[in-house]
């Protein structure tokens, strides 16, 4: 078993395995509707029913170089896929839900898509401009990108807070990396954990009471995969921070949305070493 797709109960504590497989998979979206989740696997996407069954492909059109920065509109209808096929560099895409062909969203590459505002309008995502990575917004419709960081460390992984009011991300601006949020309009900078550990992906829960942080070891640099790293709930704030659990994984293990529709729940993929 190289990957386990499973799902945890945040009130339980209780884990529950939804598909494994000797194949890398990576990054479960929890779709809107509650049915399934959307992993990605060979530069592919594929929707993963969760009361049981195999993954099915989705069709991405001549997008076949698909990474782990993918996610479903609030609405359901669309998701948006970062893809290097193009252009050799990620860009961000957005596609029927159902599968189809992709349309470009993002002129400025690489571009890495991490987040939807909650009405569905705009995109957030890590954007590399001259080897400085950067937090971005476009509208979905593409046009101008606005920038709301400034090259302070390195910047990543946000995702967009479900009233709209904050957009979390992670950021080495003090040393280690740690989450970091900012309001849409680039104002109100705040940090937001403290931690010894190296702080990655945060996820707001949409019910807007939680905050989930994949965490490495404090002397990790960047996200490599196949470690044993800890996934940490928190307030929104930062505070009351516990351990949930630890496990072997990493790079893939939960690098965008992952919550249920309730926020009850949340999905990530455990790893197995390779022999």
């Amino acid at each position: 078993m190289r990957s386990s797709v499973e799902t945890y109960d945040i009130v339980s504590g209780e884990m529950h395995v939804v598909w494994q497989t000797d194949r890398l998979v990576e990054a479960p979206n929890w779709s809107p509707d509650g049915t399934h989740l959307v992993i990605n696997g060979d530069g592919l996407l594929y929707r993963l029913p969760l009361d049981g069954g195999e993954p099915v492909q989705i069709e991405t059109g001549f997008a076949r170089l698909c990474n782990n920065d993918h996610g479903i509109s609030p609405d359901g209808s669309t998701i948006a896929i970062s893809d290097k096929t193009e252009f050799g560099k990620s860009a961000i895409y957005l596609l029927p839900a159902s599968g189809g062909e992709p349309r470009l969203v993002t002129q400025n590459l690489p571009s890495y898509w991490h987040g939807w505002s909650p009405d569905g309008q705009t995109l957030t995502y890590c954007g590399i401009r001259d080897q400085v990575f950067d937090i971005y917004t476009i509208p979905v419709d593409g046009g101008e990108e606005r920038r709301l960081t400034q090259g302070e460390g390195r910047n990543d992984g946000p995702d967009w807070s479900p009233d709209g009011a904050w957009i979390y991300f992670n950021s080495s601006r003090s040393g280690r990396m740690q989450i970091w949020r900012v309001r849409p309009d680039g104002r109100d900078v705040e940090r937001i954990t403290d931690s010894p550990y190296g702080d990655w992906f945060p996820h707001p829960s949409p019910d807007g009471k939680h905050l989930l942080v994949l965490s490495y070891d404090g002397d990790v640099f960047d996200h490599p995969r196949d470690l044993n790293v800890r996934l940490r709930l928190m307030e929104v704030d930062g505070t009351n921070a516990c351990d949930l659990f630890e496990l072997f994984g990493g790079q893939g293990t939960m690098n965008v949305p992952n919550w249920s529709p309730k926020g009850d729940r949340f999905a990530f993929v455990r790893y197995e070493a390779k022999s």
